[in-house]
């Protein structure tokens, strides 16, 4: 599949198309909550591996996520601090997740910001996508976009040229992950961002 502009990338999605672009972290491959299926298809991912929902602001995210009023008041604390970032929040579903996103966990949802300009113009325009790491499941990730055109002829991958010719994107580290577990905040993976758990 050939490499396509910015706005060929987000109409595509929103015919339900999977797509890659650039993060903060490593390159994702994306698509509409409710077409979260095919990326694990495309990438072979077992299904209790979840996908990531990533968003362009915490507004945009909060219908996704259900909680109560002082539950929001300690997750607002976290991301006015750490989004847009390389942090993965996962917290309790709310009625607008699709099954597909996490199959065999439907209750939560890894939630995140990406830290590229590029990620949130297109998360602006197309809403919060379903996100995982661009690579077939259990390979490590793919670093830039033309290898990703060439590894999954399926889906849409965002022009080179949009990118001045960078070669490479984002930290190349995944991102930490935390899970809210009712009072606390359990790592479920450290990454660049240090978040403490409350003791």
């Amino acid at each position: 599949m050939p490499q396509v502009s910015q706005q060929e990338l987000i109409a595509g999605v929103k015919q339900g198309k999977v797509i890659s672009f650039p993060t903060d972290t490593v390159p994702a491959l994306a698509a509409l909550p409710e077409s979260a299926s095919l990326i694990f298809a495309t990438k072979q991912r077992p299904p209790d591996k979840p996908l990531i929902l990533m968003g362009s602001s915490s507004d945009a995210i909060w219908k996704y996520v259900k909680g109560t009023p002082q539950e929001f008041e300690i997750w607002e604390k976290v991301v006015k601090q750490y989004w847009p970032g390389q942090l993965t929040l996962v917290l309790p579903a709310s009625e607008w997740v699709p099954k597909a996103m996490n199959p065999l966990e439907p209750t939560t949802i890894g939630v995140r910001i990406p830290n590229s300009i590029i990620a949130q113009n297109i998360l602006k325009q197309t809403g919060c996508l379903a996100t995982t790491s661009a690579n077939l499941s259990g390979e490590p990730p793919i670093e830039t976009l033309s290898e990703i055109a060439a590894n999954f002829p399926d889906v849409l991958v965002l022009n080179e040229e949009v990118l001045k010719n960078q070669k490479k994107y984002g930290s190349g580290l995944p991102s930490t992950v935390a899970k809210w577990t009712d009072t606390d905040w359990k790592i479920l993976r450290q990454g660049s961002i240090k978040l403490t758990e409350n003791k």
